[in-house]
């Protein structure tokens, strides 16, 4: 149903098909024509698949998401938080981030970092539905709280992989386009003392049989205290995330809204 979904979506050629379309020509030069579209009608399925499993991460008991979801590389947060350490997960826009941000909190409770929705409504749905089984959740602006979390010695998932604008942003290189916002927020957090920094990926496994969400071990020399190859890294280290399964990244985000001059013209129009 989902795949039908996103596949109707397509067709009826929303603002979002273009910014897709947009995104993917930018970061896959390489990739003709047709591969493209391919990779852009595998992503609106996984687009259509999203909108039911947003519903199954916000309202399906602990045990029911348990039974689809699979952890891979627990123990090193786990090490990390038996030597009291605060934990940085790093993690990406993947399609499947609604059950998934569920999946990882029914096997090991996160302070979750997220941006509260503008409507009401839907805000009271998002914030009980992705803290069911987390600890708690934090707005964007609250800062100074995932600080406090980090020196709590907890795990804290934050997702640096979108344009949030030119204030507090270097432009460095992102797949093949060179000069990307990228924010350095992200080094507030992993230059706290006694935190660790993880990438979390999350996966919709291909086979149908649920998901699973991988740690990697920690990031070797990181942070630095040089910005640009700290943000840079960042980014090389989404971008092979990203590339273990592209279609189910969110190319529907206008990742390469801010400009490098104010005055450049928009890469969407």
């Amino acid at each position: 149903m989902g795949k039908g979904l996103g596949r109707l979506l397509l067709k009826l050629g929303s603002s979002r098909k273009r910014v897709a379309q947009t995104n993917l020509a930018l970061c896959f030069p390489h990739l003709t024509e047709q591969e493209r579209h391919q990779l852009l009608v595998k992503n609106f399925e996984n687009t259509g698949i999203a909108l039911f499993e947003t519903g199954m991460g916000w309202w399906w008991p602990d045990w029911r998401v348990k039974r689809k979801c699979k952890v891979i590389g627990l123990e090193h947060i786990e090490k990390a938080q038996q030597q009291g350490k605060g934990i940085l997960m790093l993690a990406m826009h993947n399609l499947s981030a609604e059950i998934s941000c569920r999946s990882i909190g029914t096997k090991h409770p996160m302070v979750v970092f997220y941006r509260p929705h503008n409507n009401q409504l839907m805000e009271y749905f998002q914030y009980r539905g992705r803290g069911r089984s987390n600890k708690y959740m934090l707005g964007k602006r609250d800062v100074k709280g995932l600080i406090r979390a980090l020196h709590e010695g907890e795990s804290c998932v934050y997702l640096p992989d979108q344009d949030y604008g030119r204030n507090r942003s270097l432009f460095v290189p992102f797949f093949a386009v060179e000069k990307t916002a990228t924010t350095t927020g992200t080094l507030i957090f992993a230059r706290q003392k006694n935190t660790v920094s993880h990438m979390l990926i999350p996966t919709r496994n291909e086979d149908g049989s649920g998901y699973t969400l991988t740690i990697n071990p920690q990031l070797d020399n990181f942070p630095t205290e040089d910005d640009y190859a700290d943000v840079t890294r960042i980014n090389q280290e989404l971008e092979k995330a990203i590339l273990q399964n592209p279609a189910q990244y969110m190319w529907l985000h206008r990742r390469f809204k801010t400009r490098p001059n104010e005055t450049d013209p928009s890469l969407y129009k």
